[in-house]
């Protein structure tokens, strides 16, 4: 390349952001990039190539894994566990504050691997520039690096051709463009060459092609107008970077609970330490390590391991459902999602045209089936009256049948009984619709030859076949737009049917294509001029069909409380039949986005509740749409799978890509991706996200008790002057013991019966709710009066305080694994047949304890490291009894709280 220093001075244009190149002439969009058809010449490339920068997405900077690890350790309860740590190293204590620094470092490991894959948004969208463009330089074609390309160079596009750069049409011959990853429309763009008006909405933009997208069919010169980030996706992927990395509902309530519970304990402990000290008189080292013993008791020092892993195991349910989850707490959100924002093709439709209705000069009719297979009936609207024929009105059809099969270039295909296209989707559909009727493909081209064509061309919006029929007649089928089908045809047909028969496929949302024939004269050349005068033969209405499982999947979020609302690119018409057809809303409300547009974010804020369909909707608009959402208060997931949907999918708090036709873009920008692309699959990572918030609840409501009842007792013994009944070490055995077993345990529980029958948890829900503190408090004091009254009545035979304190610690095991059984059901009874029998991971746990505490009470290795003592078979049997009274007196409580009408409102 020319060195910078050795040219002359730049001419190079000024570009303005905002220029609507779409809506100017192509004489005007030369003259404003200073550039003639002939192209650049090399020094004037150089030169903007300086000034504008190379045709590259902008890199962003990656956050480094010593730092993303430390980040693991950024919470104020593993900031006291650590000083606890230290402390008890201090007192010579390092059983505990191994222990201690063990949970710790587990927890940061476990979430530097799980969150450890950094954002590659816009790497993805980097991967859709293509390496190499075709360029006319000094009037010479040449390929270049794409990143060398400079606004103003005129760029050529074949078949196959990703579009390198933004590009303003020259000359389009035919083109169609693939546009669904940046529009969501689920055919290809016909593009041409004439401007188009200032306001029209990104896919009526007939006249520009977009970096990144893909050249269906056709020829094409272009002048680049935007490069790198000036292009529609750097401009997405500047919107994506603009986007925070919000964060979840969990670790909100995490955060809070862990700020109030550390800062709670940190200042009893220091008035438990003040007190000991001045009032009790303790040694100032006894009565520090009295109160760790404090701390070790009310610190749940492996809740966060175990709510990781709970989380965990959420994902592998969640995969097996063809869910991948991306970032772990994702799972949990998924449990308080109350709204999802779906994409409407390829998530809620199966991204495959159809064809619905068939409309010729005196019957209308319907077609059954969906996507490529041909299959499916074709009858009469009105089929069920009597006297109505469908064979023969489909043989009255088999000219237009004839004509959708021999004016079409795609070809179908069966793989291991899965059909698809090659080709024009529509064109597929065509050829389904024939055999559907009967007719062979193959047969059909074999007896009418085709003998020439003219190719669909966006300046006349039709495609003609010349063929050479069974008895030597030459005739010419003609597909199109309705509306220029409609103007060749000749005086014998009635424009009034055709103009009703399109209203009505418009209020269905249909695409509409026209058909027609005419007889000619033996020739082997067929010109436009030929055309005029040929016969209509009828019209067709394509839709791309809902998914046979959307509509299920929907029902199902309605009675789970859950709005879903389609955002879309495509007409508002098709979206709300759609919409219709799904049931997504009793009476879907649409809204487009131009209407969305003359909004403010308030007035948006204020309907955005009410709209259940949202077309023409471009990325910002998506990005609005969400925003609006949250700032209602919803908890947001979104759906989708182009590069239009990336922001969006970013500022979701789950966002969801699909994984088989979503671009990669999509798929690193969210947090979930579903390995079927089935929208049905996001609605069972919701009924598992639900369900991983309920054990993460019965978790919680498993460890706060049995670590309050630790603490309470330990504050009564320093508060009354009385021994303690358990040292620190006995505390932290029986928190490592029971938290890998009890407490993991709840992770595994299956889904309770009415988990989709409830509504969403309010986003700013607390962790603990009403009804999980009051258990905590409850419990506590069970706990702590059940050790008390174990302990006193040991002492009180006269027992060695070895031995109190060994019946003491088995006591709160007890327990806790009653208190087990009564946690598995929040929302139920637990009192039942299918309760007392738990699950395989419940006696599994169970036995594992039970072998701990038999070792921990009577291996004499255990005696020297615990300070126990063995017990007799009697209090072993009397321990069990007193926890079967725990267990009735909680099934009594929650029996009391129904009848009283207060469980629900606890739950809430």
């Amino acid at each position: 390349m020319t060195r910078s220093a050795d040219l002359p001075r730049s001419s190079s244009p000024e570009l303005p952001a905002d220029t609507p190149w779409h809506a100017i002439s192509s004489a005007e969009v030369l003259a404003a990039l200073a550039v003639t058809k002939a192209g650049l010449s090399d020094a004037e490339a150089a030169r903007r190539l300086e000034r504008y920068g190379p045709n590259a997405l902008p890199e962003e900077a990656r956050v480094h894994p010593l730092r993303r690890f430390l980040a693991q350790f950024h919470n104020p309860l593993i900031y006291f566990l650590l000083a606890a740590a230290i402390a008890a190293v201090a007192l010579s204590h390092a059983v505990d504050a191994i222990v201690i620094l063990a949970v710790v470092i587990v927890n940061a490991i476990v979430g530097f691997v799980q969150e450890g894959k950094a954002e590659e948004s816009l790497n993805g969208m980097r991967s859709l520039i293509s390496a190499h463009a075709v360029v006319q330089r000094e009037g010479r074609r040449q390929s270049l690096d794409v990143t060398d390309l400079v606004p103003g160079d005129i760029v050529l596009l074949e078949p196959g051709d990703r579009v390198p750069a933004d590009l303003r049409l020259l000359r389009a011959r035919g083109l169609a463009i693939e546009e669904a990853a940046l529009t969501g429309e689920s055919v290809a763009a016909e593009k041409q060459e004439d401007a188009v008006a200032s306001d029209a909405p990104l896919g009526d933009r007939t006249s520009l092609a977009f970096s990144g997208t893909l050249v269906a069919k056709g020829q094409a010169t272009g002048v680049v107008v935007a490069t790198g980030a000036g292009t529609e996706i750097g401009r997405i992927s500047g919107m994506l970077q603009a986007v925070p990395v919000l964060v979840t509902p969990l670790i909100r309530q995490i955060n809070r609970f862990s700020h109030q519970l550390t800062f709670t304990i940190l200042g009893a402990s220091i008035l438990l330490f003040a007190f000991a000290v001045l009032v009790r008189g303790f040694v100032w080292d006894d009565a520090l390590i009295a109160v760790v013993a404090v701390a070790a008791g009310a610190i749940p020092e492996g809740l966060p391991a175990v709510i990781t892993i709970t989380l965990a195991i959420g994902v592998r349910r969640m995969a097996a459902r063809k869910a991948v989850i991306r970032k772990l707490p994702a799972v949990e959100t998924l449990g308080a999602t109350s709204v999802i924002c779906t994409d409407k093709t390829g998530t809620l439709t199966r991204n495959e045209m159809t064809v619905r209705h068939v409309f010729t000069a005196s019957r209308s009719l319907e077609v059954a089936g969906s996507g490529y297979a041909p299959q499916g009936a074709i009858t009469q609207e009105g089929a069920t009256e009597e006297g109505i024929d469908d064979a023969a009105a489909i043989m009255e059809a088999a000219p237009i049948l004839r004509c959708g099969m021999l004016c079409n270039d795609a070809r179908l295909a069966e793989e291991a009984g899965e059909w698809s296209v090659t080709g024009d989707p529509m064109e597929g559909a065509l050829l389904a619709l024939g055999m559907k009727a009967g007719l062979d493909h193959v047969h059909l081209s074999v007896e009418w030859p085709r003998v020439d064509e003219i190719p669909f061309d966006a300046a006349y919006r039709y495609m003609a076949t010349l063929h050479r029929g069974p008895d030597g007649e030459h005739v010419v089928f003609v597909k199109g737009a309705p509306e220029a089908v409609l103007a060749l045809a000749g005086p014998q047909d009635d424009p009034a049917r055709w103009d009703m028969l399109s209203g009505k496929a418009a209020r269905l949302g249909e695409r509409l294509l026209g058909f027609g024939m005419m007889r000619l004269e033996p020739r082997e050349r067929l010109r436009v001029e030929d055309l005029e005068g040929l016969t209509m033969l009828g019209l067709m209405g394509f839709i791309d069909p809902p998914r046979d499982e959307a509509r299920q999947a929907i029902a199902e979020c309605r009675s789970a409380g859950i709005a879903v609302k389609m955002i879309t690119g495509d007409h508002i018409e098709t979206a709300r039949a759609i919409a219709r057809q799904l049931d997504l809303a009793d009476d879907p409300v649409a809204m487009t986005g131009a209407e969305l547009e003359s909004l403010s974010d308030a007035e948006l804020e204020e309907v955005v509740g009410g709209v259940s369909v949202f077309a023409r909707a471009s990325p910002e608009h998506k990005l609005r749409i969400v925003r609006a959402l949250q700032a209602r208060g919803a908890i947001v997931a979104m759906t989708g799978d182009g590069v239009n949907d990336a922001p969006s999918l970013k500022q979701a708090d789950v966002g969801t890509a699909m994984g088989l036709a979503g671009t990669e873009a999509a798929r690193e920008a969210s947090q979930m991706v579903l390995l079927d692309d089935n929208f049905a699959s996001i609605v069972a990572a919701v009924h598992e996200g639900r369900t991983v918030y309920d054990n993460l609840r019965k978790v919680i409501a498993w460890t706060l008790p049995t670590n309050g009842g630790e603490a309470m007792l330990m504050v009564l013994a320093i508060l009354l002057g009385f021994t303690l009944p358990m040292t620190a070490t006995q505390i932290l055995w029986i928190n490592l013991v029971t938290t890998v077993t009890l407490g993991l345990v709840l992770a595994f529980e299956p889904p309770e019966s009415e988990v989709m029958q409830r509504p969403p948890r309010r986003a700013n829900a607390s962790l603990l709710s009403p009804f999980l503190l009051w258990r905590v408090i409850f419990v506590s004091i069970l706990f702590t009066v059940l050790m008390l009254a174990v302990f006193f009545v040991a002492q009180a035979r006269g027992e060695d305080i070895a031995t109190a304190r060994t019946l003491v610690v088995n006591m709160l095991v007890v327990a806790e694994i009653f208190y087990l059984f009564n946690v598995r059901y929040l929302h139920m009874r637990s009192l039942t047949l299918r309760g007392a029998l738990g699950t395989r991971a419940v006696l599994l746990a169970v036995g594992a304890v039970l072998l701990a505490q038999l070792a921990f009470t009577y291996l004499p290795v255990m005696h020297d490291i615990f300070g126990t003592q063995p017990v007799s078979l009697l209090d072993g049997i009397i321990l069990i009894l007193l926890g079967m009274v725990l267990f009735v007196v909680l099934e009594l409580e929650k029996w009391v709280m129904k009848r009283l009408d207060w469980f629900e409102e606890l739950h809430a």
